[in-house]
């Protein structure tokens, strides 16, 4: 925004003529309108409330990874050390459990809580083996991965329309001005000057707000993708007989290299929970 309207200044114009706010009423409502006919209601709701989280943070930081990784190992150690039966309640309801309100960012992540829970439910009643156990864990991870894309899609198909809806009103303005036609000289000057603002609100809009923030939110559930790919991974290596601390290693070794702890962080994180037997 200091660019594109520093740069307007510098060249001389005047800020004043931008603020048509005829072209904002059009070219925005139009486009909220185009939102709300094409979006169903759950996929609207993800949508706010992608905005809102770009909004408060950047997503998933290495810190969250290494919480995740603490909690995946205290789990196994624990049906380990106690027998999974032990696990029943805390995955039944798991927001009453202490064990899994120790660590917010799983169990304040609907989604991450759920895909967790119902993983270890499969373990709990048993009689799924480790390579169903994997084929259901991916069946899930795919569908959530679809539903994932679609707010990003859905916003960045509203963002091309923007242009469009700019050209509407800036032919709207042409109405408008050739209705003063026969008007003095800068009063005609004013409309055309209005009806381009709406040309340049569509394209700014498009290519320097909607836009970006559509391939914000591809980013978002990709990390989250990737969350859940590393429980998955986890939970798999456990259901197949490998200690806590290797299956976690198996988790850790799915998350991208710019979010992954080191081997060394994650046992030290890990090695620092001490779980006892009844």
């Amino acid at each position: 925004m200091i660019s594109v309207i520093g740069g307007f200044i510098l060249a001389g114009g005047n800020l004043g003529l931008l603020l048509q706010w005829a072209e904002f009423v059009i070219i925005g409502g139009s486009a909220l309108g185009a939102l709300l006919i094409s979006t169903p209601m759950p996929i609207l709701k993800k949508i706010i409330a992608y905005i809102l989280s770009s909004l408060k943070s950047a997503g998933h930081t290495q810190a969250n990874f290494v919480e995740m990784l603490q909690l995946l190992y205290e789990l196994f150690q624990t049906a380990r050390v106690k027998g999974l039966l032990h696990l029943e309640s805390h995955v039944e309801r798991p927001e009453d459990s202490e064990l899994f309100s120790k660590y917010p960012v799983v169990h304040n992540n609907h989604h991450a809580l759920e895909y967790i829970t119902d993983s270890l439910k499969l373990l709990v009643v048993g009689g799924v083996p480790a390579l169903e156990l994997e084929m259901i864990l991916d069946a899930d991870l795919e569908t959530q991965e679809e539903e994932g894309r679609k707010p990003g899609l859905t916003l960045a198909k509203i963002g091309d329309s923007l242009p469009g809806l700019g050209i509407v009103a800036a032919v709207l303005g042409i109405v408008v001005t050739m209705q003063s036609i026969g008007g003095p000289a800068s009063e005609v000057g004013h409309h055309v000057a209005a009806a381009l603002v709406g040309t340049f609100l569509g394209v700014l809009m498009c290519y320097g707000f909607v836009s970006p923030l559509a391939s914000t939110i591809d980013n978002q559930a990709a990390a989250e993708e990737v969350f859940l790919k590393s429980i998955k991974a986890g939970v798999v290596a456990y259901a197949k007989g490998m200690a806590p601390i290797v299956a976690v290693e198996f988790a850790r070794r799915v998350i991208t290299t710019d979010l992954r702890p080191s081997f060394g962080e994650v046992e030290e994180a890990c090695r620092a929970i001490k779980v006892k037997g009844n």
